[in-house]
């Protein structure tokens, strides 16, 4: 694709570090993304439970020691074009978890919260422990003037029926938020639910503000910005999953579960 310049709210079928650096510095408000695995993944193993007729093919892997520098590139750009008041959060599984972390120490982020993500359901194991959470990194590129929304979910006396602090409960760095599965014929192989991308965008975006997503996938994180009014990037490099995206975005009506 031969590009001049990245227009808001569309999703662009390239490379994303060739995307990102068609951004200008310091326009970016907030960075949503779960970048590949490096772990070989396969989308349609059984134990996924996906009739793997309807998964759509060519998740594009990283080779794990490739993915150190891999994720250095990409996020060097994203550092360049995130503003100083700006945030951003990035998803990994554990395998390579130490690559992420060193390559947002080298390019020069700042970690605000290690946050954990605790899911329902986990690939059932014989010799080791069931994996059922994913991390999420949140980091910012000046902590002295990223923004933060505290109480734009509850209000800061809000309590439960059992008169604890809903605020608080919120708040907490352990978020157990159910996996979203799809519906229909055609699906991904993942897709982030998108209540856990809300709280993320209400936290650390206001209405107008722009969200990038370096690696789409099925869109959920251009889908719910736009819901929630603001405005969005993002780059996918498979041409399926990107067409599958801009199918979702350029529907009329939207709803979170």
């Amino acid at each position: 694709m031969n590009l001049t310049k990245i227009e808001l709210n569309k999703i662009y079928n390239m490379n994303c570090v060739e995307g990102m650096k068609l951004i200008k510095n310091n326009t970016i408000d907030l960075i949503v993304t779960d970048p590949p695995f490096a772990i070989k993944f396969k989308a349609t193993k059984q134990n996924y439970n996906r009739t793997a007729s309807r998964v759509i093919q060519g998740y594009n892997e990283i080779k794990a020691e490739d993915y150190y520098d891999f994720t250095y590139s990409w996020m060097k750009e994203c550092f360049r074009i995130l503003k100083e008041s700006g945030s951003m959060y990035v998803f990994s599984g554990w395998n390579n978890l130490k690559d992420i972390l060193i390559a947002l120490d080298k390019v020069g982020f700042i970690t605000i919260n290690h946050i954990i993500w605790k899911y329902q359901f986990g690939v059932v194991t014989a010799k080791k422990f069931v994996t059922s959470h994913y991390h999420c990194l949140f980091v910012c590129k000046n902590e002295k003037k990223r923004k933060f929304y505290p109480y734009t979910r509850f209000k800061k006396n809000s309590k439960t029926a059992e008169g604890r602090s809903l605020h608080y409960k919120d708040k907490e760095d352990v978020w157990e938020i159910k996996r979203e599965y799809w519906t229909g014929d055609q699906k991904t192989p993942t897709k982030l639910p998108s209540e856990l991308i809300k709280k993320i965008l209400e936290y650390s975006s206001a209405k107008t503000d722009t969200v990038l997503d370096p690696f789409l996938g099925s869109g959920q994180v251009a889908v719910v910005s736009k819901m929630l009014g603001r405005k969005y990037l993002g780059c996918e490099i498979v041409q399926d999953y990107y067409k599958f995206a801009k199918k979702r975005l350029d529907k009329n009506l939207y709803r979170l579960k």
